[in-house]
């Protein structure tokens, strides 16, 4: 039986449907300071309609800009994957621009830099490494908006827990003696740890100089997602988290990095951390998501979620007593606990 067309076929990944839709939505943002630089987003996933995923941020495809960013879950989301987007093409171009030429892109989804940065990977054999259920909706929608898929591109169909990633690759092409340079996004937090050390061991098994892009989280949101009572999250963090733990209910957040071991886990495979990356940290929000004029996008809606969030303690009694109110030192360390981390790292 066919498959309608932009319905996603059985076993694709949902979360490649709403990050894809984080990036659309951020790629209308007027202001190229601030601007996701994923134009095709969009374009890949089709008709919103048509997706059967409820997130806020393919609801918001269906709504004009503004108005899409009046809402703090959107923003927040946009915001993420602005920041991932940006950092992601910036290794990238160091990458290529240092002599990689091979491209591996882990759990693909639909990234679209094989299509988008024609002209950066000219010279560059590109692999799209995932499921091959994604695959499928992925390479229709290629042929429906692009035609056809660049000549540098090779998909590659893996089941990541049970097959051998250096063995799939070899049989499609790549070529273990060039430098290349790995995109693995999205990806660490639903594998179970041997799956990732293995997928580490094998990056560090390329040439001096190849490298890897890659987002993570820490350990201790690990546990906390495990241990979370929905009785005492905040109303207006209900939606957010109820929504969270519904859309990872399928494909779940099991690994997670020793708190601010990311330097030790890297060198445990000889690969040289050249840059982590806090989301949603000053710097992150500064380098990625600041319009020209200084604003923040999102900025208003993000605070009236926080003064939202802080009449409802007020009114429920959350709020820590005169004097036991935590620190501006442990508010941030708590963040960095919590926080959504990207790093950057190369084999030494």
């Amino acid at each position: 039986m066919s498959v309608p067309a932009n319905q996603p076929p059985a076993g694709i990944s949902k979360t490649s449907i709403f990050v894809a839709a984080g990036r659309a939505v951020g790629a209308r943002e007027p202001d190229p300071s601030a601007r996701n630089p994923d134009y095709l987003a969009e374009k890949l996933l089709g008709d919103p309609s048509k997706l059967d995923v409820d997130h806020p941020a393919v609801r918001a495809l269906s709504l004009d800009y503004d108005a899409a960013m009046s809402d703090a879950e959107v923003v927040s989301h946009v915001r993420m994957m602005t920041i991932r987007t940006r950092f992601i093409d910036e290794a990238l171009e160091r990458a290529i621009g240092a002599g990689a030429t091979q491209l591996v892109i882990l759990g693909a989804g639909f990234d679209s830099h094989a299509y988008r940065c024609q002209e950066l990977l000219a010279r560059v054999k590109v692999f799209e490494v995932d499921r091959a259920a994604t695959q499928v909706l992925k390479k229709r929608r290629v042929n429906e908006i692009i035609g056809a898929p660049p000549p540098n591109l090779t998909y590659v169909a893996i089941d990541f827990q049970h097959e051998d990633l250096a063995d799939i690759l070899r049989r499609h092409g790549h070529d273990p003696a060039q430098r290349t340079f790995f995109i693995l996004e999205g990806v660490t937090m639903y594998l179970p740890e041997e799956a990732v050390r293995s997928t580490f061991r094998f990056v560090a098994a390329q040439p001096p100089g190849s490298g890897i892009v890659f987002d993570y989280v820490y350990r201790a949101m690990i546990d906390t997602i495990a241990q979370i009572d929905m009785a005492n999250v905040p109303k207006a963090a209900k939606p957010f988290v109820e929504r969270f733990l519904n859309l990872t209910r399928d494909e779940p957040w099991v690994f997670g990095l020793p708190v601010g071991g990311e330097r030790e886990f890297l060198g445990e495979f000889g690969l040289e951390l050249r840059e982590a990356l806090m989301v949603g940290g000053e710097d992150s929000i500064k380098r990625y998501v600041t319009k020209a004029d200084g604003t923040q996008i999102g900025a208003r809606a993000m605070a009236e979620m926080a003064a939202r969030m802080a009449e409802h303690a007020q009114a429920s009694g959350q709020s820590a007593p005169q004097g036991q109110q935590m620190s501006p030192e442990r508010l941030r360390e708590q963040q960095r606990l919590m926080a959504y981390q990207l790093a950057e790292a190369v084999v030494a």
